[in-house]
């Protein structure tokens, strides 16, 4: 059965009343520009055609309107880039309403030598660019302020709880503003605290700014706030470590205002996003910050596949992507609780309209499935995000890791090349750096598999993104420590001297998104982790934050390193050399190239062996192959 694409017309039963209220206004618009233009008295020619064109010139603004995407979001939500569209489609409704009228509806004025034929007055053109402009942009602009309002006459209740907001910016008024809407919430806010010193004793929204951050400490002892909230949502993650200490040492909880990222994709009401302090918000790294919007401007109209699209990596890609306006995304994932989770939150959370959604349950291991999936649904960029990745999971289960994450890799970037794709990106680990273990000597191979295409469909644009551990992720170790923190200890780590690269999801995929746009044919670009985390001071953190004390309340226990496991993760192999590129954030790892025959009758060899079900033989072959480049520790 093969599939069919989606449509394209973001319009839904939603958007109707809003389509009905531009219809009134273009109409309004029509009829405001003949009577401007001639001063009320219109011409009886000229009252035939605005009769005549004011059906057809309201339909085809609505279509344009459509088209450009001026439905896909309740007006009280629009923002700058909504208004620039506005712009746009106006003028294109206006050059349709001129087009229109010259070829079904020319008028004749004058007579004699002085007879001209005219299509509409260039008067009523002007009139009804600015009219429409007006009204169309004018309701969406009152409708947003409307739902901005200031809040007057709020009262707490008597029993509300005290919050102080440590943050007087856009993210504390946007704290405030829905506590005061919001009274049934049964907060109580008592003031502001904020690094900015010229804030100091100001009001905001009609609450003081009582101290700087600096003065957290004195201002807690003067308040006694029931809780406190940092609404600073790109505050570094010493700011937030900082909070938290002060606030401990007297037993006030302490919450956070999303980060810019959980903003992005969550719903209007940010109090009851407010969430506990996450050990990602106290690492103390500085955080990677990029618009989105414009690094990721190429997917913007086109058709881009996420495989593995309910994992970790390819959710939060599906949650970007959504952001910069892609004609369709197609998940692909072949576990389907995953699949369905991630569609259902795309169009109920994060509001992206079905119609710019294909959700495909496959797996990319089956070519002829794949081919039928490219077949129908011609994407232009391609992320891999598919993979397994337990480590120690893939040490008990090593012809699978092989199958599923290198030759699915190959097959996936062949199809790629085969149907024109115009970007494939392989999310990759460092764990691809000198493996040591099967899950990573399979995402070296991956790599290869990504160089060979390269070298075989030069049309694609094929590139590997490596970066470390992400947090939060179903193969971190932090989900590991929470379970461990709730059934009371101990906290197992393999050696207290290990250390680990770490990363959060969102920070990751903006740099994936980044990078996608860098490659021109097999490169290996490497996101900058920062520096290194000890595994026992992050522990250490996260049994502070649950509000209890290391060695005391939770053990630590040291077990012992697993076979290949690691002290440090590199990110890049000694053979490589490591080049700048025009991102921020982003490095190439630049390497000697390979014989794309020779790799391709090494991988003939591995599919035979993993068919076979060898597993003894193919880690052999799987470290043989790793030699083509440099030394390798899989065993």
């Amino acid at each position: 059965m093969r599939l069919r694409p989606r449509a394209a017309f973001p319009l839904h039963r939603h958007s109707l009343p809003q389509v009905l209220v531009d219809a009134v206004l273009v109409a309004a618009a029509v009829i405001l520009a003949y009577r401007l233009r001639f001063d009320t008295d219109i011409p009886p020619k000229f009252e035939d055609l605005l009769w005549a064109t004011i059906g057809p010139t309201v339909g085809m603004s609505l279509v344009t309107f459509t088209v450009f995407g001026m439905y896909q979001k309740w007006w009280r939500y629009t923002g700058q880039r909504d208004y620039t569209r506005i712009i746009q489609a106006v003028g294109v409704s206006t050059l349709l309403m001129a087009v229109y009228a010259i070829v079904f509806h020319p008028v004749t004025v004058g007579s004699g030598r002085g007879e001209t034929t005219l299509s509409v007055a260039p008067g009523v053109l002007a009139f009804f660019f600015l009219i429409a402009l007006f009204l169309v942009g004018g309701v969406r602009f009152v409708a947003h302020a409307v739902y901005e309002r200031p809040i007057r006459g709020f009262r707490a209740k008597a029993d509300a709880r005290r919050i102080l907001i440590v943050g007087a910016g856009d993210g504390g008024r946007l704290v405030l503003r829905e506590i005061m809407r919001n009274p049934e919430l049964g907060l109580n806010p008592v003031g502001f605290v904020d690094d900015d010193p010229l804030k100091r004793r100001q009001r905001v929204d009609g609450v003081r700014v009582l101290g700087t951050t600096a003065e957290l400490a004195e201002v807690l002892d003067e308040t006694e706030p029931d809780e406190v909230t940092i609404a600073i949502p790109s505050a570094p993650g010493t700011l937030r470590a900082k909070v938290v200490k002060a606030c401990r040492d007297r037993g006030i909880p302490v919450r956070t205002m999303p980060t810019v990222f959980e903003l992005l994709q969550g719903g209007p009401n940010v109090v009851k996003q407010v969430r506990e302090i996450q050990v990602e918000d106290v690492l103390g790294r500085e955080p990677v910050r990029m618009d989105v919007d414009r690094v990721g401007r190429y997917l913007e109209g086109r058709v881009v596949m996420v495989t593995g699209a309910g994992g970790s990596i390819g959710s939060e890609l599906c949650r970007q992507i959504a952001r910069v306006a892609p004609r369709r995304i197609v998940l692909v994932d072949h576990a389907e609780d995953n699949l369905f989770t991630i569609q259902r939150e795309l169009e109920d959370d994060r509001h992206v309209h079905p119609s710019t959604l294909a959700t495909v349950l496959a797996d990319c291991k089956e070519g002829e499935r794949m081919r039928e999936v490219f077949a129908a649904q011609r994407p232009a960029v391609v992320f891999h995000a598919a993979a397994y990745k337990h480590v120690g999971l893939m040490e008990m289960n090593p012809v699978e890791a092989v199958r599923n994450n290198a030759l699915a890799t190959r097959l996936m970037a062949q199809v790629a090349g085969e149907f024109g794709v115009e970007r494939f990106l392989l999310v990759s680990t460092d764990k691809a750096v000198q493996p040591a273990t099967v899950m990573g000597a399979s995402k070296a191979l991956a790599e290869f598999a990504v160089e060979e295409a390269g070298e075989r469909h030069p049309a694609t644009r094929y590139a590997a993104v490596r970066f470390g551990n992400v947090l939060g992720s179903s193969g971190s170790v932090v989900p590991i420590f929470r379970r461990q923190i709730a059934r009371g200890g101990p906290i197992t780590i393999t050696d207290e001297r290990m250390q680990r690269y770490f990363m959060t999801i969102p920070e990751a995929v903006q740099l994936i998104i980044r990078a996608g746009d860098l490659g021109e044919g097999g490169e290996v670009f490497v996101l900058d982790m920062g520096e290194p985390v000890k595994i026992v001071d992050l522990a250490r953190a996260m049994i502070e934050l649950s509000g209890l004390e290391a060695d005391k309340d939770i053990a630590i226990e040291i077990v012992g390193r697993r076979a290949g496991e690691k002290l440090d993760e590199a990110l890049f192999n000694p053979y490589e050399h490591v080049l700048p590129t025009p991102a921020e954030k982003i490095s190439r790892a630049e390497r000697a190239r390979l014989d794309p025959g020779a790799v391709a009758e090494m991988f003939d060899q591995i599919q035979l062996l993993v068919l076979e079900g060898d597993a003894a033989a193919l880690a052999a072959k799987v470290a043989e192959f790793s030699l083509l480049r440099g030394p390798s520790r899989v065993s």
